[in-house]
């Protein structure tokens, strides 16, 4: 087994072993895997943070030794927490890094971050606060930055900046946590779940006060739900049809 780490901002996670590949995910800057299987120019990794496999430019990553990868599983994750930070090479150029970036291997990057970052768990309290970080982010299909992001990266970076981890697709976000029997009984930062017409989950939001939801759908936005669902007052109509609120803390 081979082991690698991300010293670049943001690298697209693709569903084949192509640049013309969809965008399934991203690794940032700090965020180190297992590499499952190489080609010619790209590598087969699993993300270790979430367990989320995908190809990635050889290019685009450095191997490091089992012992290091061992290493940082067991230390808590040293977060940046600004929107936009920057870290400074041996040269001394600048380099930026998106909110959630990974810093516990800046130094063997030799890279210097003096930036704002933490890697304590926060209070459920504080987890609208880091969503609202996002407000007004773009949606992309894979992404979980705040150039863009899809509606469960979204959900799962807000959570991993108040340091708990929950997988990558809203798929199997739904599989975590205990369901609640109706809204009343939900608190900020609890998930809610929408499937589509067959039944399949697709799409994932968070719970705020008084009957609203911050969720992405265009680009991160404030809606309102009820058991219907999520109600778009600028459409005025129902977008997405709620399966399930979940309680994941």
């Amino acid at each position: 087994m081979q082991y690698g780490i991300c010293p670049l901002s943001i690298v697209p996670l693709r569903a084949s072993a192509s640049h013309g590949s969809e965008m399934t995910s991203q690794l940032l800057y700090g965020e180190h895997f297992k590499v499952l299987e190489e080609r010619a120019q790209w590598s087969r990794i699993r993300n270790a943070f979430d367990d989320f496999e995908g190809w990635i430019d050889k290019k685009q990553f450095v191997k490091i030794e089992e012992a290091e990868y061992y290493a940082l599983q067991e230390d808590n994750s040293r977060l940046s927490l600004d929107l936009i930070d920057y870290v400074t090479d041996s040269n001394g150029l600048l380099m930026p890094i998106p909110v959630g970036s990974v810093l516990n291997y800046t130094s063997q990057f030799n890279h210097k971050f003096e930036g704002y970052s933490r890697n304590t768990i926060k209070p459920k309290s504080e987890m609208i606060d880091s969503a609202l970080l996002f407000l007004n982010a773009p949606q992309l299909a894979g992404g979980k930055t705040p150039f863009g992001l899809d509606n469960s990266g979204f959900t799962q970076m807000v959570y991993k900046l108040n340091g708990h981890k929950i997988h990558r697709s809203a798929v199997e976000q739904a599989k975590q946590g205990e369901p609640l029997s109706f809204i009343e009984e939900c608190e900020p930062g609890d998930l809610a779940f929408f499937d589509d017409n067959d039944g399949i989950i697709n799409h994932v939001g968070l719970m705020m006060k008084d009957n609203y939801i911050i969720h992405v759908d265009g680009k991160v936005r404030i809606d309102r739900i009820d058991h219907s669902g999520i109600f778009n007052a600028e459409l005025r109509r129902h977008t997405h049809k709620l399966r399930v609120i979940k309680k994941i803390l």
